[in-house]
């Protein structure tokens, strides 16, 4: 069965973050620090997972996703952010 992950990604050289969801994280990581040639993630690399949240189905992480790109989210990804 597939698992769906929901993932925070924060550049420290820019004091940016990017969250997201995949069905595999290792070769999204991938995709957003080296393989990627455009988009958002590629202005601001390098970037390193500070957060992940593992869901089984895709509607639930899709559902996190969306919340933490709300203004409450991005409070919950501010605390994060400060406590590294």
């Amino acid at each position: 069965m597939e698992e769906f992950v929901v993932y925070i990604l924060y550049s420290e050289r820019f004091n940016k973050n990017y969250t997201g969801f995949t069905s595999n994280l290792i070769e999204r990581f991938k995709s957003h620090n080296n393989l990627g040639t455009k988009g958002y993630t590629l202005k601001f690399r390098p970037w390193k997972v500070i957060h992940v949240e593992f869901f089984t189905f895709k509607s639930d992480a899709m559902k996190r996703e969306k919340y933490l790109k709300t203004g409450a989210g991005r409070e919950f990804i501010k605390d994060l952010i400060s406590k590294l």
